[in-house]
């Protein structure tokens, strides 16, 4: 296999506290009318041998030429084993390096989830999911949904959570369904108080923010304040670039300002919106966290040598956004005090009204959805059917090309 395996760097890890429900949350998840595979397997068949497949592909691909987006999409149909998933991978990232790449199907994305899950690979669509660019896999909502509800299933919220840093990276929040899954995901790993590296706190708030700006309640609020307060602490503690690597942000500093123009807008706001205790404690927590390091790291501490000096390297912006840290602390206990009094602090936790909002959202939310992908399915069909056709055709003609060349080189040695 020539695709390597690309592994996150492991920085020093934060703790998260107080994002976590006084009781049990109960897990809501899609219906078994979204997961079941019945519409899907209902489509035409085109059986296929799985090994001569194979040796067509190899003897392109020796002989430079490309390998056509059907011939992929008939191999990874066919996938009747675990191990045949393994092989499927390896073509998947051969046609990725093709000069066909631009054209692997949607249908063929969705296919090679659903094989994934049906043969228990979960890893391997996880790994050719986190490698997009290695391999092409950029799935549609109703996919992602798939594999981030299998997560769930199995309380996995980590797993869950890297599935929506995916959804974030592609910006595909359209979906309310994948709005709920995905708050639902964040909400229930924060509350597990996982220890988090850099990377992770800059995903995680990436994601709470894109979804939660899909939300106009007290659901989506709070998202925004925790997205905004992780990726103000990214910001203030390692620089503004930090913060835009790879991610689909608003290229402007002062996110824990935006932050606190969430609890203002909030204050402000009438209704019934609030905001939960415990995420304001969370964003409590994290300013007083990065107000000790700042203290530490003014005290005139040995700096630790050539690698220290690289990490505090930040520019005069990044300094001046650094010395508001004090400001923002002492505007955050103004608003909370002013929400307080207000009477819009939710006692639910975070995670408890992410798990109402599914409760009570989640089956409406899935009705379109099951519509629009029996009709995307049959669209798919109509596609598949062109191609096939348009194969056939292709065929026929070089075969009578063929058959002129050789009736013309039996003409030329009589």
């Amino acid at each position: 296999m020539a695709a390597s395996v690309l592994k996150r760097c492991v920085t020093s890890v934060v703790k998260v506290k107080r994002l976590s429900p006084s009781t049990p949350a109960r897990r809501w998840l899609l219906s078994a009318a979204y997961t079941d595979t019945k519409v899907w397997e209902a489509t035409d068949k085109d059986p296929q041998n799985l090994a001569s497949l194979a040796a067509i592909m190899d003897r392109t691909y020796e002989r430079n030429l490309p390998v056509s987006s059907l011939t992929v999409s008939r191999f990874v149909d066919n996938i009747s084993s675990r191990e045949e998933v393994d092989q499927a991978e390896y073509y998947l990232y051969k046609f990725r390096h093709s000069p066909n790449c631009w054209y692997l199907r949607d249908w063929t994305i969705h296919s090679w989830i659903r094989q994934c899950l049906k043969y228990g690979a979960r890893e391997k669509a996880m790994h050719t999911l986190k490698n997009k660019v290695q391999y092409g896999i950029f799935p549609d909502d109703f996919t992602f949904n798939l594999l981030i509800d299998s997560y769930i299933k199995d309380g996995d919220f980590k797993s869950a959570c890297s599935v929506v840093e995916e959804v974030m990276l592609q910006e595909a929040f359209d979906l309310p369904s994948t709005q709920i899954l995905s708050l639902y995901s964040l909400g229930s790993y924060l509350a597990t108080r996982p220890q988090l590296t850099v990377s992770e706190e800059r995903a995680l708030g990436a994601s709470l923010l894109i979804c939660g700006l899909k939300q106009d309640n007290t659901i989506g609020l709070s998202a925004q304040l925790l997205g905004n307060a992780l990726l103000g602490k990214v910001e203030i503690s390692k620089g503004i670039h930090a913060v835009f690597k790879g991610m689909p942000l608003f290229w402007a500093r002062g996110y824990m300002a935006r932050a606190l123009a969430v609890m203002e807008r909030v204050a402000h706001a009438s209704g019934d919106v609030k905001l939960p205790k415990d995420t304001l404690d969370f964003v409590n927590d994290l300013l007083q966290e990065m107000a000790s390091t700042s203290d530490s790291e003014s005290s005139g501490e040995e700096s630790g040598g050539e690698e220290d000096k690289k990490e505090e390297a930040v520019d005069e912006d990044d300094q001046a956004e650094q010395a508001k840290l004090p400001q923002y602390a002492s505007r955050f206990k103004e608003l909370s005090s002013q929400l307080e009094s207000q009477g819009k602090v939710d006692s639910a936790s975070f995670q408890a009204l992410v798990t109402t909002l599914a409760q009570q959202n989640l089956a409406a939310a899935e009705k379109p959805d099951l519509e629009q992908y029996e009709k995307q399915v049959l669209a798919w069909e109509a596609e598949k059917r062109q191609l096939i056709q348009r194969e056939r055709e292709m065929r026929a003609k070089a075969e009578q090309e063929k058959q002129e060349r050789l009736a013309a080189k039996a003409a030329a040695s009589n």
